[in-house]
């Protein structure tokens, strides 16, 4: 009989094996930590391994399927989570020197007692960008999480080592976080799957903020089914989330497989068309033929929806650390101090006309979803960059990494918009994003569509192979 190597498995199928008793809980636990001592050190995703706490979970998890008691749709999955969400006796740094001070955190953050409720097993912590100000994956006092399937390249960021983790397969589910594109960029560049559920659908209780108006909490995954079903388990109202949505939980994993049928799906024109290499774009048709989709539609003012993004994200970024920035300047990544910095300059009156801009967006975009269900639209606008470039060059013009590899995803997480990122492979190279827009509320559709893409094997996630 063919060994399995757990280790390796996608989450349903670990799931479905540790309910039916055909492999117990604390082996898939032990070939996942095994695999993270071996592979992470060229990765560098993990900032934290609770190897204890994994194993006292997944023997606690076996005891109770011995007594005949209920599995969990995520029974025995391993995960980790981006280190911005609260780990009980872990501070929760949120990738910063300074945070490392903080006290160690009384719980564990809502979505990770949601997913342990399901079942799923925690083992450790991700690395990420400082404070979340960041698409890159690098971290001056972590090092960088690195692209497992090029480590000279950037694993993207802000959620990198979420990223990073799942395609490197050392957990089948991670958990990120997105301001501005935070987990479609690495999903993007690692390869793998994501979702950026609409504003508000899943609780932030328990994590360190960047932008409250516009930070979502989700999911990262080798398969739209294990998106799907980490999805699922973390959906439902928290008072503990002035943001979170008192809808109730409006399941997608039920509908996955419905096919496109009936989906009025089209490709973003305009901005969306341009200000990228052609690889992006060619990303994009990919996806498109894949689906029968030849209609092409035009967001209205992405250009200034993204602007509007920047203003709202660096003043309200700065207000969050004027303290740190007074008491403890010299301990910031100088880039994200510096941008915090411009961002507490930044005129009131500015600011105030980016959101009644956004609020006009929000509506446009509400009638331009009244025609269609679907958007199709580039992630990134290039595939990973190598680590430590500063500068790459986009449609014949040189421009700042750091700044500019958010192009696509900012005006679109600007008014909350449910995402999942798919991974297109063109060629040997590197992969690249696309994004599947869906209105608000309707991320079922957008993993609908994900997994039709798919099964028509347009999309995927392999496990990066690591020497």
């Amino acid at each position: 009989m063919t060994q399995i190597d757990w280790s390796r498995a996608d989450a349903a199928a670990v799931a479905s094996a540790v309910a039916e008793r055909r492999v117990p809980a604390r082996t898939v636990v032990e070939a996942a930590l095994a695999r993270i001592g071996r592979v992470d050190p060229a990765v560098n995703a993990f900032t934290d391994v609770t190897a204890a706490r994994a194993r006292a979970t997944a023997d606690a998890l076996d005891a109770r399927l011995d007594r005949g008691e209920a599995a969990g749709p995520l029974a025995g999955v391993p995960f980790a989570v981006k280190n911005l969400i609260d780990l009980a006796g872990l501070p929760t740094r949120a990738g910063a020197k300074i945070n490392r001070d903080r006290a160690p955190a009384a719980r564990d953050g809502a979505l990770v007692r949601r997913l342990e409720a399901a079942g799923a097993i925690l083992v450790g912590a991700l690395n990420m960008g400082e404070y979340a100000y960041d698409f890159t994956g690098e971290n001056v006092h972590d090092g960088d999480s690195r692209n497992p399937h090029a480590a000279g390249h950037m694993s993207g960021g802000s959620s990198g080592g979420s990223g990073a983790a799942v395609a490197a397969g050392l957990v089948p589910l991670a958990l990120g976080s997105d301001t501005n594109g935070s987990i479609r960029v690495p999903a993007a560049f690692c390869g793998c799957f994501g979702l950026k559920p609409t504003y508000g659908r899943l609780t932030r209780a328990g994590s360190f903020p960047f932008v409250g108006s516009l930070d979502h909490l989700g999911p990262m995954a080798r398969s739209v089914t294990d998106l799907a079903l980490a999805y699922d388990a973390m959906q439902g109202p928290d008072p503990d989330d002035p943001a979170a949505t008192t809808r109730p939980a409006e399941p997608a994993l039920p509908g996955l497989e419905s096919g496109l049928g009936g989906l009025r799906i089209a490709v973003a024109g305009g901005y969306f068309a341009r200000g990228g290499d052609p690889e992006a774009f060619a990303a994009v048709q990919a996806a498109a033929r894949a689906l029968s989709a030849t209609r092409v539609v035009e967001i209205p003012e992405a250009a200034r929806a993204r602007a509007a993004a920047y203003l709202i994200t660096a003043a309200e970024g700065a207000a969050l650390h004027l303290d740190r920035l007074r008491e403890r300047p010299g301990d910031f990544d100088p880039a994200v101090r510096d941008r915090l910095i411009a961002g507490a300059m930044l005129p009131a009156p500015w600011v105030e006309r980016a959101q009644r801009f956004r609020r006009w967006y929000r509506a446009a975009v509400a009638d331009l979803f009244g025609t269609v269900d679907v958007i199709l639209a580039p992630a990134t606008p290039c595939r990973a960059p190598p680590r430590g470039q500063t500068h790459f060059t986009l449609d014949g013009v040189s421009l700042p990494v750091r700044a500019n590899i958010g192009v696509f995803t900012q005006p679109i997480s600007f008014v909350g918009l449910p995402v999942a990122a798919v991974p297109v492979w063109l060629d040997g190279s590197l992969p690249l994003g696309v994004q599947v827009i869906a209105a608000p509320w309707r991320e079922d559709v957008a993993l609908r569509v994900a997994r039709a893409l798919e099964t028509a094997g347009t999309v995927r996630a392999p496990i990066a192979e690591i020497a």
